[in-house]
């Protein structure tokens, strides 16, 4: 079908041609420009409270920013690993997105800070969202948290490393998860999917900005054939239950689609959801697309349904 309406809004409102590409630009540089994306994520929603911390990780201290939709004891959580390339954004970019989040899912939002690169490459996003959800699950009951409702989320390289800790927690004993959310994930480094082929130039997200922040995110191009860099490279079994969202528009659709049918052949229970007519990562317009609030509330939706609330 043809670009969603208010998704075409969006990109003539934002086309400028003189305006640098990304991959042209300094990562610093590149974090200033999309920090203004948080606005189309709409009003920030009122949430019980929101609390800022730091918990240890294995090269010092994560900011982590806790929002809970209610007051009352063991709520269930969800660690939230923002998008952005591993190299752009952060939980201020993604802070209405949560908000949104843990009241639609009536949870607690744990909402993760991890290093991004350049300054900090593969595995260091992984180990710091690894490290922050052991965290959330051993000190859950100081925190009001149910331990035996633990889910992790994330949109785009978020999704990436909810794939990522996912396995990890398998690999490692634990935590145990109940439930993971992958929003137009990144799951392979490649750029050879059809959705590359007609899909990678004019919608937002291209092949030529996902080469510049694998660039930055890898220290070797044969560091991307490992499983936590690739987790559709890894095996699968024994991975708790996924919801995971594509859209049509989007150059990581495929790989997307791909993750979720290895996940259901591993004998996972998984959701797939191809969105027709929107961009990659439309978490980030739900303000202004209905199509990206959509996909929150099926997130949502599917994270209450394993909470069992």
């Amino acid at each position: 079908m043809p670009l969603d309406p208010a998704v075409q809004a969006l990109l003539t409102q934002m086309e400028n041609p003189d305006a640098p590409k990304l991959s042209e630009l300094d990562p610093a540089v590149a974090r200033a420009g999309f920090a203004a994306m948080a606005a189309l994520q709409g009003e920030p929603e009122a949430v019980a409270s929101v609390e800022d911390r730091k918990v240890p990780g294995p090269a010092g201290d994560i900011p982590v920013r806790i929002y809970k939709s209610s007051s009352g004891p063991n709520l269930p959580a969800v660690v939230y690993f923002h998008g952005g390339g591993w190299v752009i954004m952060d939980v201020e970019t993604h802070d209405s997105l949560c908000r949104a989040l843990a009241n639609a899912a009536k949870c607690a939002v744990v909402s993760v800070d991890y290093r991004l690169a350049p300054e900090a490459k593969y595995p260091a996003a992984s180990e710091d969202c690894f490290a922050a959800t052991r965290w959330v699950a051993e000190n859950a009951e100081v925190l009001g948290l149910d331990v035996s409702r633990i889910a992790v989320a994330g949109d785009s390289a978020g999704g990436h490393l909810t794939a990522v800790i996912t396995q990890m927690a398998r690999d490692q004993g634990g935590p145990d998860l109940v439930y993971q959310v992958m929003h137009c994930p990144v799951t392979d480094y490649g750029y050879d999917t059809p959705s590359y082929a007609v899909n990678g130039d004019g919608y937002m997200l291209t092949r030529e900005s996902m080469g510049w922040f694998w660039n930055h995110y890898l220290p070797t191009p044969e560091h991307g054939a490992e499983t936590y860099a690739s987790p559709l490279r890894g095996h699968l079994s024994g991975l708790p239950p996924a919801l995971v969202q594509t859209a049509e528009f989007d150059p990581l659709r495929d790989e997307g689609k791909a993750y979720a049918d290895k996940l259901k052949a591993a004998g996972v229970a998984v959701t797939y959801s191809q969105y027709p007519g929107l961009i990659h990562d439309s978490f980030l317009f739900m303000g202004v697309v209905p199509g990206g609030r959509k996909n929150v509330d099926e997130a949502a939706e599917h994270l209450r349904r394993a909470f069992g609330t």
